[in-house]
């Protein structure tokens, strides 16, 4: 490793020449303090920025052991330096000037919710943070001088007033790690008590606008309606009280414009861990809930449908069913089925993106359509069996049917963005419409028997070509990826590891043995003990990922057009 000053007289030395003469500072340097790395060097000052990476070891850190002894505060603590460091960067942005890209030092942005993040990562031995840094140019020749003030006045800053305990407010600090472990009580607590959700008393639900995230100032602060409220003993903060929804079939219902999609968007994103101020810490769903919608015109491979899909027309064989162009009731019920392989206990359903034939038929279409020239089981049909079969719970947001009243074991009515539970006399006036009887059989156990075939293309050539498009698609060598309705993907940075994790499996997984389910636990196990580095397989770890869930996962698997099923 080399010293700074020799990385100090290198910038000297090339100054004024060919853009290209930057190449020959990729490598590591010992600051006093800690140690810079060189990973990346652009080819000029026009492309994406050079990767850079500093390392603080624990021993100049200093931060307390408890921040990061399990994963769980250390994820905590990861995003919270990460956000510091990222805030402090901001103001030495573009200071340094010149051509193109030139000065630019690029972290990666958080939003609410808390992530694990290749950007920040704490190790055995210490802090790594990676980010961009555009090496100044005057047209395509070098200014090393800009360089040298990046380098050795405005990172040094960066790092002693984010990556060291004593210039971190100490408070800070505590309230991060503090509020993730309350978080993790409140999970562990769903669990004990028969639970897939949990809103706190005086959360903040109503976002400001349909393309931020951040809390609606002067909104209507959640209380949980008496029948439902439960309290939970936090390990910090003390006890918490608010609604707390349980297994089983509940129907969000109201007028429109009253909250209830915001309810179900709340719920959606609990399966991740906010950040203070969000208005939505304290509400925790089910990380393995799954929100679900009609998809038309989305691919579908060899899934089987026959759960609510049967004696089609055509004769074609629903156990295996495949279409390059799914309808939306067809791909709401592969949807459903991938949910299960997946392995979710919990489904959240607005009718308002379902396709309206899956979800519900009235009795007088079924007394003019006859019940054997329909090959749709609607999903009110299935949706006691999928609770009591395979322990899978619903969460559905209705405004115009009534007829799941009749199937819901708690109705909640949203009022002004007041929830009421309503139960018992959604059933009584309920019985006054009785359903007609249908004779519904119970169906056969879903196969997910399907081995997945290597796709040549990754194992001739190992160069992974990937671009994502905001969050919804990914490139993968020119092959689109649409995920724009897989709605708890919350980060483009979660795209591009599931870009990379896809490349992984084809190389090691897919080998035409393994089932799709156990290709996916195999890619879990290897991301549980080596993390999101084990399937980049590079010189260096890029910057710009993020963990998505196992859900995710699944999800952009099927999705994927040239899967070798």
């Amino acid at each position: 490793m080399k010293m700074a000053e020799e990385l100090q007289r290198e910038l000297r030395s090339i100054n004024r020449k060919s853009y290209p003469a930057y190449k020959g500072l990729k490598g590591a340097y010992q600051f006093p303090d800690y140690q810079l790395f060189i990973e990346h060097v652009q080819g000029d000052p026009f492309a994406a920025p050079s990767a850079l990476r500093i390392f603080v070891p624990h021993s100049k850190a200093k931060f307390p052991e408890r921040y990061y002894w399990d994963k769980c505060s250390k994820v905590a603590l990861q995003d919270a330096l990460l956000r510091r460091f990222a805030e402090i960067s901001a103001k030495f942005c573009y200071q340094a000037k010149g051509s193109g890209k030139s000065g630019v030092i690029q972290v990666s942005h958080c939003g609410q919710e808390v992530l694990e993040r290749t950007a920040c990562e704490i190790t055995k031995e210490g802090i790594h943070i990676r980010f961009f840094v555009g090496f100044p140019a005057n047209g395509r020749t070098i200014n090393s001088v800009e360089l040298e003030k990046i380098l050795f006045v405005y990172l040094p800053k960066c790092v002693e007033m984010s990556l060291y305990h004593r210039k971190v407010p100490e408070r800070e600090t505590e309230q991060v790690i503090c509020l993730k472990e309350d978080q993790r009580v409140i999970r562990e607590e769903l669990k004990k008590r028969g639970l897939i959700a949990f809103v706190a008393n005086g959360s903040i639900l109503p976002r400001q606008s349909g393309n931020s995230d951040l809390p609606m100032k002067d909104a209507v602060p959640f209380q949980s309606p008496k029948s439902m409220e439960i309290t939970i003993q936090l390990r910090h903060r003390g006890s918490i009280t608010g609604m707390g929804i349980r297994k089983g079939i509940t129907l969000i219902a109201g007028g429109g414009y009253h909250g209830k999609s915001t309810l179900l968007e709340a719920l959606e994103k609990g399966v991740y861990d906010h950040i203070a101020g969000d208005g939505r810490e304290f509400v925790i769903t089910d990380d393995t809930a799954w929100k679900l919608r009609a998809e038309d015109g989305r691919k579908i491979k060899d899934v089987d449908i026959s759960l609510f899909i049967n004696h089609l027309p055509n004769g074609r064989n629903t156990r295996r069913f495949s279409t390059l162009d799914a309808s939306g009731s067809t791909s709401q019920a592969a949807n459903i089925i991938e949910a299960i392989e997946a392995k979710s206990q919990v489904l959240l359903i607005d009718e308002d993106t379902s396709a309206t034939n899956f979800m519900v038929r009235d009795e007088l279409m079924q007394r003019v359509v006859n019940r054997d020239a329909e090959p749709i089981v609607p999903f009110i049909d299935r949706v006691e069996e999928l609770y009591h079969t395979y322990g899978i719970s619903t969460v559905l947001v209705a405004g115009s049917s009534g007829s799941y009243f009749h199937k819901a074991d708690c109705i909640i009515q949203m009022n002004r963005y007041e929830p009421f539970e309503i139960t018992e006399s959604a059933k009584q006036a309920a019985a006054e419409f009785p359903l007609l009887k249908q004779d519904i059989a119970p169906s056969k156990q879903p196969d997910f028997d399907r081995k997945v075939k290597p796709d040549r293309m990754f194992r001739e050539d190992n160069r992974l070509k990937m671009k994502t498009m905001g969050k919804d698609s990914i490139s993968i060598n020119r092959e689109v990826i649409d995920v724009r309705y897989v709605e708890q993907l919350m980060d483009t940075e979660q795209l591009a590891s599931l870009g990379y994790m896809l490349k992984y499996m084809q190389i090691h997984f897919f080998d035409g043995k393994h089932t799709l389910t156990q290709a996916v636990d195999a890619l879990w196990d290897v991301l549980q003990k080596r993390g999101i580095a084990a399937v980049c397989e590079s010189s260096y770890l890029p910057c710009g990922l993020a963990m998505p869930r196992k859900q995710e996962v699944f999800a952009c698997v099927n999705r994927y057009r040239k899967l070798g099923l």
